[in-house]
């Protein structure tokens, strides 16, 4: 019998049996709900691991809330999660020594301050999520100010939807009327501090807000941040303590809380700051009188200085614009290269 039957029919394809490789599990759209996962804010992140506090029903972090070291799962694996990110935990949750959790949520931000390696890349690195503003600090000596960098983190507040402080350092060293006078026109909030002075005026602006502190290498900032929070070393090591990994060295982004309420977001110093990402449509939505009349523009306008028909110097000269808020938005305009 040249065929081979099994209970009493012939076999067909449906009778084949084959090994199942990997990734052929048949999928579902459904996913776990995960409804018991337990709110919290991502406070430190170190290749991989996450240092997460867990909420108040306000939805910021709680100081002395426990701290959970976590790790991204399921859909989560692509899916960037920086400081400051509202995220949802499951698994061992407990806080203890070896504990891992993971991280099945992350919520939708309301801000982000965000950055690209140069000018010339078009994707955009997220580094802090969710805080209400961004402190630049640059110090008026020793190193001299940048104000490029000030522009390009300026812009990037703006695109991001942060409140920029300026805070000026080092003010025993040099004047600070000359960048008083260069950003006022932006109606920035400016602080001046120095090192031998407390920071009450910097302390009442980030009290019960969560502020970013930013600036390149010698400018001051962690001298700001160990008056701001006292207990700032402590802070990092218990941080440290729950990710297993080594000291932080302002090499990655650390959130800290400050007494009397709030929180400081510690970044690392840099030397550049990319906004290859952020598009002139974005900076000039800062400007909502300017961005009103650019709408008169024609298509493709840079708004640059000296062009005919942009529609800008029209509104300076009709009275609708301050030509000192034109001259700023240029300025930032020309530091994302555009």
């Amino acid at each position: 019998m040249s065929g081979a039957r099994r209970s009493g029919r012939d076999l067909d394809e449906d009778d084949v049996r084959t090994r199942p490789g990997r990734g052929s599990r048949p999928r579902t759209r459904e996913r776990p709900e995960h409804a018991d996962a337990v709110d919290a804010v991502v406070v430190a992140v170190d290749r991989g691991r996450y240092s997460c506090r867990r909420t108040l029903p306000d939805g910021r972090a709680d100081p002395a809330g426990t701290l959970v070291a976590a790790i991204r799962g399921g859909d989560l694996r692509r899916v960037p999660v920086v400081v400051g990110d509202r995220v949802a935990l499951v698994g061992d949750v407990s806080g203890d020594p070896g504990a891992l959790a993971r991280i099945v949520r992350r919520a939708e931000r309301t801000s982000v301050l965000r950055r690209t390696a140069d000018d010339s890349d078009p994707t955009e690195r997220p580094i802090v999520a969710n805080a209400d503003q961004l402190v630049i600090v640059t110090a008026l000596a020793d190193p001299p100010p940048r104000t490029g960098l000030i522009d390009r983190c300026l812009v990037a507040a703006y695109d991001g939807g942060l409140d920029p402080v300026l805070c000026l350092t080092k003010a025993d060293l040099a004047d600070d009327e000359t960048l008083r006078d260069l950003y006022r026109p932006l109606g920035l909030t400016i602080v001046t501090s120095r090192p031998d002075v407390d920071p009450a005026g910097l302390r009442a602006l980030i009290t019960n807000r969560v502020s970013v502190l930013f600036g390149h290498s010698g400018v001051g900032k962690s001298t700001l941040v160990n008056r701001l929070v006292p207990d700032a070393a402590r802070e990092i090591g218990v941080v440290n303590a729950v990710t297993g990994r080594g000291r932080h060295t302002s090499s990655a982004a650390v959130a800290l809380p400050v007494p009397g309420g709030g929180w400081v977001v510690d970044t690392p110093g840099v030397r550049s700051f990319g906004l290859g990402a952020i598009s002139l449509a974005r900076v000039l939505a800062a400007f909502a009188e300017l961005a009103e009349a650019a709408a008169h523009c024609p298509p493709g306008c840079t708004h640059a200085e000296g062009l005919a028909d942009c529609a800008l110097d029209e509104a300076v000269r009709t009275g609708h614009a301050d030509p000192a808020r034109l001259t700023s938005l240029r300025r930032l305009l020309a530091a994302r290269g555009g």
